[in-house]
């Protein structure tokens, strides 16, 4: 049967984009535009001898491939409930507030995260849990909630690039054939200056923002009225770290941190269950005595996500659909016609993995693709699959966040509270990072463009 496509691939990525794109434009639900890129692509498929058969298969195993992530998401939209009603994101800001005189905030705020992300190994993840103690901390002290969301991003994202535990760094170790101590030693070169560079940046913004010692005192005594603060309630992180660190399952991580958080807020803060479990499906707002206070004590609870579940479908039912009518290949094929030397190789692989990254709104695509495909390249030019790895989180995996119809930046927006296109210009990490991989293979291959990088 002739299957060649009655629409060429780059016609059906450019339209399905417009619809992607039309929708943020227009405000109306993006996933209204996943499902309008969804029809379009099953009608060419359809027309060009694809069966209906075929491709209500290819809905059922895109389903099957995220029924996993999707429960992970209403989890996550639990846990950021669950870790403001038992107290443990209050008692975060209590003690915040007690060592924060004299601090760069910021900066500390992105240190914080970057490592807090490296063991947990999920940018999410560590957003949803310490990101929204730093948030209310930022808040509190006047940094405006873009720039605050922007600098706990680029921490965040330190994890899908090169935290261990991270499930993304591990699909690039699997696709390039590589182990971890081989992608680190060559990630490393980047990775220094990157976080040096995004260090420096941080440090000069906050030095703008100096905490006022009276407000501070004036939010503790909120704090304490409102809550039971204890340093016992830091068993809720400690266990949450723990865990990630010794590689114990994302699912049953946040299941365990949710049933800890119920406990505590069962014997801290005297609430019943029936009120843990309305916080965990409907959402939580803080009660202390200060409004300003109760607006950053915000939680919209499982339901939040549902909008977040639609759009992260539509965006995997829409990529399933692009891979059975192999729509990105033909596409990857003239990405790569033409490369002829190291440095080019290395910028058209950013470039590649980036595209993907954006035209699929998923880091899979930008990964995988090409990982699979420019290994040859590699290989032919002498550059080992180490710096392919590396080439590809410093560009398609960190980006992801920037962009408003990705699945991360739908994931962000209910738990921090505002857009993609709102932080996006604050997340600093992750404009310096690809700059820093380009700049970096001109100063290694610029004068020796014949050896080799183990």
């Amino acid at each position: 049967m002739d299957r060649n496509l009655v629409l060429k691939p780059m016609a059906i990525m450019v339209i399905c984009l417009i619809f992607i794109i039309g929708s943020i434009v227009l405000a109306i639900p993006l996933y209204f535009g996943f499902l309008a890129g969804i029809v379009l692509t099953s009608i060419v498929l359809y027309k060009s001898g694809y069966h209906i058969r075929e491709i209500w298969e290819t809905f059922v195993s895109a389903l099957k491939d995220i029924k996993r992530l999707l429960i992970i998401i209403l989890f996550i939209g639990a846990t950021t409930s669950i870790w403001l009603a038992s107290g443990v994101v209050p008692t975060i800001m209590y003690y915040g507030f007690t060592y924060m005189e004299g601090v760069n905030f910021l900066l500390a705020s992105f240190l914080i995260m970057s490592v807090v992300s490296y063991f947990m190994g999920t940018a999410i993840g560590t957003l949803s849990t310490v990101g929204i103690s730093l948030s209310g901390i930022g808040l509190s002290i006047g940094i405006p909630l873009n720039l605050m969301v922007g600098v706990l991003v680029s921490g965040a994202f330190i994890a899908d690039k090169i935290s261990p535990l991270s499930g993304l760094l591990n699909l690039v170790m699997t696709t390039v054939n590589k182990n971890y101590k081989e992608i680190f030693k060559s990630m490393i070169i980047t990775l220094i200056p990157t976080i040096i560079i995004t260090s420096i940046i941080y440090f000069f913004i906050g030095s703008n923002y100096i905490a006022q010692t009276e407000n501070l005192a004036m939010y503790k005594q909120a704090i304490q009225e409102g809550f039971i603060i204890s340093p016992v309630l830091f068993i809720l992180p400690a266990i949450i770290l723990i865990l990630s660190i010794s590689g114990l399952d994302s699912l049953k991580t946040f299941s365990i941190g949710i049933a800890v958080g119920a406990i505590l807020s069962i014997v801290f803060q005297k609430d019943s269950l029936s009120s843990i479990i309305k916080a965990l499906i409907f959402g939580y707002r803080g009660n202390t005595p200060s409004e300003e206070l109760n607006s950053l004590l915000v939680s919209g609870g499982i339901i939040s996500m549902i909008e977040a579940i639609l759009i992260v479908a539509g965006a995997f039912f829409l990529i399933k659909l692009f891979e059975k009518g192999n729509v990105l290949v033909p596409l990857m094929d003239k990405l790569i016609y033409g490369i002829d030397n190291r440095i080019s190789l290395i910028r058209r692989t950013g470039l590649i993995s980036i595209l993907m990254t954006t035209a699929t709104c998923d880091q899979t695509s930008g990964i995988i693709l090409p990982g699979t495909i420019l290994q040859g390249k590699y290989k032919e030019l002498k550059l080992d699959n180490a710096v392919l790895a590396r080439t590809i989180s410093d560009t398609g995996v960190i980006v992801a966040p920037l962009m408003p119809w990705n699945i991360n930046s739908f994931l962000i927006k209910p738990i921090m509270g505002i857009t993609a296109a709102q932080y996006a210009p604050y997340a600093a990490l992750c404009y310096i990072c690809p700059l820093v991989t380009i700049i970096i293979s001109y100063i290694q291959y610029r004068e020796f463009p014949y050896e080799s990088l183990s």
